[in-house]
């Protein structure tokens, strides 16, 4: 093979069609572009966003399955800024047949899709990923008979050092310099401020009396490395049949788990309702949480409603007093019995393998969604419905296909298979060895299948 050389480059007029460059396309976003077009993505995208545009008036805008392809593709390629997916998509061919994007377009910029996010609603998005939760549940994949619940943090796009005090306005350090010179101090340094501030009494920062004026829906919370920082609260709800996201909701970090569960499971309720799953008293869905969840107000309301509890219990000393409470007592001593079970148990085991993986790929391994570029509950809400929606895509191709992300779908796309068969008297023994490398040419997986054929 002769060395090629770079030469000048020339503007040239026309091109023919067969002389353009062409994409092998990917195995994992061709599968996928598949499924969503027999399902009429684009078109359902397109009606449920028609009433945020004008009719004639006005530029043409990227079209609405584009968008929400863009997201899917932050989910999909780890990529949790959308400036980055931008990048990523305008660097791919691949990536540009699946955004369905003609020779002479260009890929959307990043600020294209923070305009179309803030035109459409928090409603559309969720319409959105209710679709496909649409395509899941016709795969079968949705069995609505336990739901996994559980809630994590997300790190706030917002410095705690800059929060102010909701009565005065003041900062951190305007406070302390206030009450120096009140204690005394005329003219404090530095060193002042710091000392002051380690003895004085009753420190601490509260949500009551602080907030970020460039975040008001922040609060101050405990991330779950151990870092006070200014957070959010994702919730879930998981199939613990499929391992599919049923609900997301995204609340307040201040908010205890006791206090979100009811408005996650109402999510919940009408997702299921929209596929033809809701829950009813006489067919319950069982809600399996940690000890967290556990209060007697919260499984009163679960016993003689349309969800059946197997909440955690945590361990007290002492006895319980019910002080004439017949309905909570009744409502405990019920959860603790359904607990208590091998199913209870196994269920538990479930929880903790699904709800926690779903935080994984949502958060740390998958679009990197721990800390959200982000301001506002309804604006991050939005943006997590889609990246969402991204896993329970990649729960649909890993059932249909065995692979739920490209990566996963190149590393096996290197396989070699050798097969040989050793013949006996009585029979041959069959030998089938596979061996997958990755697309760097490092070792992923061998396997080896033996099998006895007797002639009898």
């Amino acid at each position: 093979m002769g060395l090629g050389k770079q030469s000048d480059r020339q503007n040239i007029m026309w091109v023919s069609w067969d002389k353009l460059p062409k994409s092998g396309g990917h195995a994992f976003y061709d599968k996928l572009q598949a499924i969503l077009t027999k399902n009429g993505f684009d078109k359902h995208a397109e009606k449920l966003c028609a009433p945020f545009f004008a009719d004639k008036r006005g530029r043409r805008s990227i079209p609405p399955g584009r968008y929400f392809r863009m997201l899917l593709i932050g989910y999909f390629e780890a990529i949790h800024s959308e400036r980055g997916i931008e990048w990523r998509c305008a660097d791919s061919l691949s990536l540009r047949e699946f955004l369905l994007l003609d020779l002479t377009e260009r890929v959307p910029d990043h600020s294209t899709l923070s305009r179309t996010r803030s035109r459409l609603s928090l409603e559309v998005h969720d319409q959105m990923f209710s679709f496909v939760l649409e395509i899941l549940a016709k795969e079968g994949l949705i069995k609505a008979e336990r739901l996994g619940v559980d809630a994590s943090t997300m790190e706030a796009n917002a410095a705690l050092k800059t929060i102010v005090r909701k009565d005065t306005g003041e900062d951190y350090n305007e406070m302390l310099t206030r009450m120096a010179k009140e204690s005394g101090i005329e003219t404090p340094t530095a060193d002042d401020l710091v000392r002051m501030d380690r003895q004085r009494k009753g420190k601490k920062l509260s949500n009551k009396d602080w907030e970020s004026p460039t975040d008001p829906d922040a609060r101050i919370a405990k991330m779950k490395d151990g870092r006070t920082r200014l957070a959010y609260k994702p919730e879930h709800a998981v199939d613990l049949d499929s391992g599919a996201i049923v609900a997301t909701k995204i609340h307040h970090a201040d908010k205890g788990d006791t206090k979100t569960l009811p408005e996650t499971l109402a999510v919940a309720e009408k997702q299921l309702n929209g596929i033809g799953k809701k829950p009813t008293k006489s067919f319950k869905c069982e809600v399996v949480a940690d000890k967290g969840y556990h209060s007697r107000d919260t499984l009163k309301n679960l016993e003689d409603s349309n969800w059946k509890s197997r909440i955690a219990e945590p361990k007290r000393k002492g006895l319980n007093w019910w002080k004439g409470d017949k309905q909570a007592r009744r409502a405990v001593y019920n959860n603790r019995a359904r607990i208590s079970t091998d199913v209870g148990k196994a269920a538990a085991r479930k929880r903790t393998e699904l709800v926690e993986r779903s935080f994984e790929h949502n958060l740390d391994r998958g679009g990197g969604m721990r800390r959200v570029w982000l301001h506002g509950t309804e604006n991050i809400e939005k943006r997590y419905l889609v990246h969402v929606a991204g896993f329970n895509l990649s729960v649909l191709m890993r059932n249909k296909f065995g692979v739920g992300t490209p990566r996963e779908a190149a590393a096996w796309s290197n396989l070699a298979l050798w097969g040989f068969y050793i013949e006996a008297n009585s029979g041959f023994l069959s030998i089938i060895v596979a061996v997958v490398i990755d697309s760097a040419g490092k070792f992923v997986f061998a396997g080896l299948a033996v099998n006895w054929v007797s002639n009898s």
